[in-house]
């Protein structure tokens, strides 16, 4: 088991070391020079005026940006891994502050839109697979193909024409409140509970097509107990995976969502970021998102060693 955990957390550090460096070498090779950049929010505090080039000539010496790019990136990682991710132009604020202040928004918006999708999505499925190929069926199928093919951006704009223009029920924007919370997560939950209503539906009839289940049905146990003790259980390993997978999503894919209600997160800092061209700041955001979509795939990848008891005993 320790093996197991050992190459999960080497691929994992690789896969950061990628992900931090394509990032880097991306951002850094926009057209532009960052030095001019960073010149007309410290020196002018305007990203229309242009600086003089003595002003171009004393960013490049205080943040080395003479230096040569890979010089820069080794600089950047060692700085990141104490936890400095820089410092924004605009606000002149430490970049980690910046996302630290507004995590709680995303998280609080990510956490409960996959709570939402769960509470949907896993009963649905399993009603899908024990009421196969009838009405029930049927439709929880037909709203998760609906689920998955609206686009979510598409959605936030239809709840907030009919909750709040129309029916003046909730808010269109704003944070703080449950009422606010509201569209926000239904926007970001409803496609992640399609993919789970899918996903535990055709694991669901893939167990139950299981001799052990046809052993229990045999023995005289119900098919409510069946189902609960000994079908769940198993039917929810790959189930994990997407769940994982979905709340690492649910991150990054608040940046749509947190742009049109206007949600004080990390994405809507991320845009704001992107127009006024804060490097910094757009970095910090993505390597932040980046590396915590890894860390929920690692711990669920750890997560099976629970779950199912062949990896546990697997020496590959």
């Amino acid at each position: 088991m320790l093996e197991i955990i050992l190459k999960r957390l080497g691929m994992f550090i690789l896969v950061v070391i990628a992900s931090t460096a394509l990032v880097f070498f991306m951002l850094h090779s926009l057209p532009g020079e960052s030095a001019e950049v960073m010149a007309k929010y410290i020196f002018l505090g305007n990203v229309e005026l242009t600086p003089s080039n003595e002003a171009i000539e004393i960013i490049k010496d205080k943040y080395d940006l003479d230096t040569p790019l890979l010089s820069q990136y080794i600089s950047w990682i060692g700085n990141a891994i104490h936890g400095d991710l820089g410092t924004s132009y605009q606000t002149n604020d430490p970049v980690i502050e910046e996302i630290l202040i507004r995590l709680p928004a995303t998280i609080i918006l990510a956490f409960i839109s996959i709570l939402l999708s769960l509470l949907i999505g896993i009963p649905a499925g399993i009603f899908a697979a024990i009421k196969q190929n009838t009405f029930t069926d049927y439709f929880c199928s037909t709203l998760s193909v609906l689920g998955i093919s609206i686009p979510s951006f598409w959605l936030a704009i239809l709840l907030i024409f009919v909750f709040s223009y129309t029916l003046n029920l909730t808010p269109t924007m704003g944070y703080g409140s449950i009422e606010s919370l509201i569209l926000p997560a239904i926007a970001l939950g409803t496609p992640a509970s399609a993919v789970i209503t899918r996903l535990m539906r055709s694991s669901m009839l893939e167990v139950l097509r299981q001799d052990y289940i046809r052993t229990a049905i045999g023995k005289g146990l119900s098919y409510k107990m069946v189902i609960l003790r000994h079908a769940l259980k198993n039917t929810f390993i790959p189930v994990i995976t997407i769940i994982g997978l979905e709340f690492g999503h649910l991150l990054g894919g608040t940046v749509i969502i947190e742009t049109i209600f206007a949600w004080p997160g990390i994405g809507r800092l991320l845009v704001t970021s992107i127009s006024a061209r804060d490097v910094p700041v757009i970095q910090g955001c993505i390597v932040f998102i980046s590396v915590t979509y890894l860390t929920i795939n690692f711990l669920t990848d750890l997560s099976y060693l629970y779950l199912d008891p062949r990896i546990r005993r697997s020496k590959h």
